[in-house]
């Protein structure tokens, strides 16, 4: 018994022998211009790997290092560099008829420069761009790999001709089964994202184009979660646009023309260098149409909803250089003011100071027009039934009180309609033809511009029904009772200032023809009371 014990014991450790002897018996570095050759031939571009050891347990073949070089027209550095490359070889056909069939690729910590230009092109566009020239040259054959990994790598993208800087990827880790440059293969991919946040995809990819890999068609399925777009570095931080963003959707490419659909959900959003992050989350479901060769693109579904208000964004979009251009249309019908109070910061909207909108609705038919960071938004806006609470229009003309008899002019401003033409830019804002009806004391009409500061400078002129209306005639002097008063707006959206435009009164006095102007003391009494009821001086 103890006899064939011994002889398996035996040939046991002979096998042991023998593998570990095998590597330093098989000189794996003779097969290294044959590895080059062919991944140089399969990749159209010159690949260069370090020194190879061999592991028969393992069944793989290692190398130092990996490099490949990158596309002449964009620079002279590598494209990929790798800190080892891992080839998984069949055993048994090396050490017996020395042929070399591989099994997986690993790339071990790869730093990966992805530039693209002006035009639209990528560096690893011509990627594999010579494989299907020379496929009946049995020297160059097509690369076919059972799984192919690369793991904790670093990406950085680049625009040629871009004053930003790189946006760079990390931790990035890919996944290819069934490898191969002619017939589709399935993938997986995971990344951190510059500023915060994770990128997830899965689908199939292939087979890779000829002329361009970059068009090669893909299907894939995608979750972003916790993107920080503003510490990303993907926007111009003069364009106030941030967000922390969760995304799921889907996306499909024939290599030409890309769809793709899904939800943002975001938090924190903000839109305006002069706003500060929403205080309620923004969800939008989209699909799009994608031109990956005119890099234009148009947007078919955009529903926008901030709790139940609900907005529906559509249009065209191209991808230039220094950013993105849209020409888009908001639609939104009666969306609950409550809803949207809370983002007015994002959109760098102040009201004054202590005040806050309750109730009503907001109905907007809005264009969007010009780059992302410089963008032009114009169009009707119109707040129907709603209330300004904690600001008083009437204390702040100050002539209500005394206009309509009553003592005490309210804290709040209820607004019955709100109407105006709006347009906002990097320059500021502007309302042109503003209608306010507030039933308390009548109609404010006028128009006006706000500063990207906040300055205002309105003109405006308040239409005074009921007793306010008498009241002004009998403390002005004038005629009809039309009661109308001319005002300015001044000083800043979170504190407003009233004042009379004395000007503007006296200019209609005259085209009125009320006796006694000018020489007569009826006009100076006009001013004098009007400055009065503004908390003015009276002029000596």
């Amino acid at each position: 018994m103890n006899r064939p014990l011994k002889i398996v014991g035996i040939v046991v450790a002979l096998i042991v022998v023998i593998l570990i002897a095998l590597p330093f018996m098989i000189n794996v570095n003779n097969y290294r211009p044959r590895i080059e050759s062919e991944l140089s031939a399969a990749l159209g571009r010159p690949v260069h790997v370090g020194n190879l050891h061999l592991s028969l347990f393992s069944g793989s073949v290692s190398a130092d290092d990996l490099s490949i070089a990158d596309d002449p027209a964009f620079s002279k550095e590598a494209f990929i560099r790798a800190k080892a490359l891992d080839v998984g070889v069949e055993v048994m056909p090396l050490i017996f008829s020395k042929a070399l069939h591989i099994t997986n690729l690993t790339l071990d910590t790869p730093q990966v420069s992805l530039v693209k230009t002006a035009s639209g092109k990528w560096n690893f566009s011509s990627l594999g761009s010579n494989s299907k020239k020379s496929s009946s040259d049995s020297s160059n054959p097509n690369l076919s790999v059972n799984k192919l990994h690369v793991k904790n790598g670093t990406v950085t993208i680049a625009n040629t001709g871009s004053s930003s800087k790189p946006h760079t990827y990390q931790n990035v880790d890919i996944g290819v089964e069934d490898f191969s440059l002619t017939s589709q293969f399935p993938f997986t991919l995971s990344a951190d994202l510059p500023g915060g946040g994770n990128l997830k995809l899965k689908g199939k990819a292939g087979p890779i184009d000829s002329t361009d890999a970059s068009l090669t068609p893909l299907e894939a399925e995608i979750k972003v979660t916790r993107f920080d777009l503003a510490a990303s570095g993907l926007v111009d931080p003069s364009s106030g646009l941030g967000a922390v963003a969760d995304f799921n959707g889907t996306m499909n490419s024939d290599g030409h023309q890309l769809k793709s659909s899904g939800t943002v959900t975001a938090d924190k959003l903000k839109l305006s260098p002069k706003g500060t992050p929403a205080g309620k989350q923004v969800q939008a479901q989209y699909a799009i149409e994608h031109d990956l060769q005119k890099q234009t693109g148009q947007l078919t579904k955009g529903d926008v909803t901030a709790g139940k208000a609900v907005a529906r964004l559509s249009g065209t979009y191209k991808i230039e250089p220094a950013a993105t251009v849209l020409n888009m249309k908001l639609n939104a019908d009666n969306m609950p003011v409550d809803d949207l109070e809370p983002l007015l910061p994002a959109l760098g909207v102040t009201l004054p100071s202590g005040s806050s909108l309750k109730g009503g609705t907001l109905t907007a038919d809005l264009g969007l027009t010009g780059p992302v960071d410089k963008l032009v938004i114009a169009g009707p806006l119109h707040l129907a039934n709603s209330k300004l609470t904690g600001f008083s229009l009437g204390s702040k003309l100050a002539a209500i009180s005394k206009f309509g008899g009553a003592t005490n002019a309210g804290s709040d401003t209820l607004i019955e309609n709100f109407s105006t033409n709006a347009r906002m830019a990097p320059n500021g804002i502007s309302t042109q033809n503003v209608n306010l009806t507030v039933p308390s004391f009548g109609v404010v009409t006028g128009n006006g511009t706000i500063s990207p500061g906040g300055d205002l400078n309105y003109k405006m002129a308040a239409k005074l029904s009921g007793g306010a209306a008498a009241g002004l005639s009998q403390l002005a002097g004038l005629q009809g009772g039309s009661g109308t008063i001319p005002f300015m707006i001044e000083g800043t959206t979170s504190n407003p200032r009233f004042v009379p435009d004395v000007k503007g009164l006296l200019g209609n006095q005259l085209k009125s023809g009320i006796p006694g102007l000018p020489g007569n003391t009826q006009g100076g009494s006009v001013v004098n009371s009007l400055s009065g009821v503004f908390g003015k001086k009276k002029p000596k």
